[in-house]
């Protein structure tokens, strides 16, 4: 098939590029990712279709910029990859565009080439994401997390598409509670990069580490892990990322690490026992298949896409999955998940021969069977 995928960074669907381009499917992927860049990602050449000679003067704006004038410059960013899109499409059978991102070039791909529209959808339906976002409890709360014209953008997008595709089953509720029929969305967990993740050996077990990578935020449910790691004596917490709108914990037991390129979270991988996602709302993190195929017991909450990678794995045991905003929940599975740790011994292989299923490949593979059948 010809494949156009539409997105503005790299996000997931550089990795669906590379790997529907090596299945046979003529692909065309649309994005302001510098080629050189895209190329190190594994796209093939023939693939790119640079949208950043046209965008360039907002991309640059945008980085440099804050507040309300950063939003209106994401507005008008979208706004024209999209334009730019519609215009210089190339024939399509399928068209697969990111969420907020494609309407004009949708409806485009659809008017000139008849091509199916499969819109991407990383996180829960907008409406529950703004929902989320607008009560979490925090410090200095600001209203309207989720800008008017994301969520006119939003709706517009699930409205054009013959399919939604989402990550998990947690997104995947919450648009069937808003009344979006189950045969319009394709669930397809994400994969994980497994030459850049392998089985770790267990590092010394004094202090017991347990390990945070993302963003140090409210919606990421840092004030929640502090207060269960303050019930959990003895206990060394690690974070590695960006800080946002939470402050940091000021303890000896306490290390923060900045943004690291992926291909260096192995190191803190192998320092840790057990990895832990609080998050309050999140698709399905990437970086938890990344901790498992380095051989940490996962604790996550049900908004992170957990039980999604749960019935992908061969052994249960080594995800726990607890209620959102649950302290007592998330204290009790950490350590029993410590215990867990305690008992690996030598190299952490916990996935077995069901790594491959958290593949980028085996996630390729899955996508193009649903387009085969959806095309016939």
């Amino acid at each position: 098939m010809k494949i156009a995928i539409v997105t503005t960074g790299r996000f997931h669907v550089l990795d669906l590029a590379r790997e529907l381009s090596a299945l046979g499917h003529e692909v065309a992927f649309y994005s302001y990712v510098p080629r050189k860049r895209a190329l190190k990602f594994g796209l093939p050449q023939n693939c790119h279709r640079p949208l950043l000679p046209y965008v360039m003067p907002l991309v640059a704006a945008l980085r440099v910029s804050s507040g309300r004038i950063k939003r209106v410059l994401d507005h008008m960013l979208l706004t024209a990859v999209d334009y730019t899109v519609s215009l210089t499409l190339e024939p399509c059978d399928v068209f697969i565009g990111m969420s907020g991102l494609c309407v004009k070039s949708a409806i485009s791909a659809r008017k000139k080439y008849s091509a199916k529209i499969l819109i991407e959808r990383g996180s829960r339906h907008i409406l529950s994401q703004k929902e989320i976002l607008d009560n979490i409890p925090t410090p200095s709360k600001k209203k309207g997390s989720v800008p008017s014209y994301a969520v006119r953008r939003e709706l517009k997008g699930y409205e054009i598409a013959d399919v939604i595709v989402i990550p998990s089953k947690h997104v995947e509720e919450s648009f069937l509670e808003r009344g979006v029929p189950k045969n319009k969305l394709f669930r397809n967990p994400y994969g994980v990069d497994l030459t850049m993740f392998s089985p770790t050996p267990v590092p010394p077990l004094d202090p017991p580490t347990i390990l945070f990578v993302g963003g140090w935020s409210y919606q990421k449910g840092c004030d929640i892990l502090v207060n269960a790691w303050t019930r959990l004596n003895g206990v060394h917490l690690m974070h590695v990322g960006g800080i946002s709108d939470a402050s940091l914990p000021k303890a000896e037991s306490f290390t923060h690490i900045d943004p690291v390129p992926q291909w260096k979270l192995m190191e803190y991988y192998s320092k840790a026992h057990v990895f832990v996602l609080p998050s309050r709302q999140e698709g399905l993190s990437l970086v938890m298949a990344q901790a498992l195929a380095c051989g940490l017991p996962v604790v996550c909450t049900d908004r992170t896409g957990g039980e999604d990678i749960k019935e992908m794995i061969g052994d249960s045991k080594w995800i726990t999955v607890v209620p959102s905003d649950d302290v007592n929940a998330l204290v009790d599975a950490i350590r029993k998940c410590l215990v867990l740790a305690r008992k690996q011994r030598g190299l952490r292989d916990i996935l077995g021969p069901g790594r491959e299923k958290l593949s980028w490949k085996a996630y390729g593979e899955r996508y193009s069977n649903f387009l085969s059948n959806f095309n016939k």
